[in-house]
């Protein structure tokens, strides 16, 4: 019976720590060290559905963009789910597009200056080549998306202050 029981101990325990290793591999690969890592990170969920800007995984956004560019995302979320409504981001955006046939798609390496990252992220949709500029900033959880410049003076920050009465 005492060795039916350390054998129990011994195996609830193994399962725990296979868990909580689990646990910090998925952690580690959700959060890259590097700029560049955390955008390829972002577009391969989002890719795959599981991204940000999916109402069932809104609260991922936290992961990837700083906090009050992922507060007002999240915020625009939640409420365009709820009121069955369009919101702020009414179109694809890390693609800057309703419609997408994407080619030619690449994510540059990080430039740094004054503590601050840009990645570009160049692909072709429907024929037209385009360019991305995602503006990262270091804070104490690593490295995050503080904006997204499209070009033309339009960014993903500025389209939420545009609405913000």
């Amino acid at each position: 019976m005492n060795k039916i029981k350390t054998n129990l101990v011994a195996f609830l325990l193994l399962t725990g720590l296979i868990a909580v290793a689990n646990v910090k591999i998925q952690a580690q690969a959700v959060t890259p060290s590097a700029p560049d890592a955390l955008v390829a990170s972002l577009y391969k969920v989002h890719n795959q559905k599981r991204g940000p800007f999916q109402a069932r995984h809104a609260a991922s956004v936290y992961k990837y963009f700083d906090k009050k560019l992922a507060d007002m995302i999240h915020k625009d979320i939640a409420t365009s789910a709820a009121k069955h409504e369009v919101g702020v981001i009414d179109s694809d955006p890390l693609y800057d597009a309703q419609d997408m046939e994407i080619k030619k798609f690449a994510i540059g390496k990080a430039s740094y200056e004054s503590g601050k990252a840009k990645v570009l992220v160049t692909f072709e949709n429907l024929g037209e080549k385009k360019t991305l500029t995602f503006l990262l900033v270091n804070g104490s959880s690593g490295w995050r998306i503080s904006d997204i410049d499209y070009g033309e003076g339009r960014t993903l920050f500025g389209e939420f202050k545009e609405t913000t009465p």
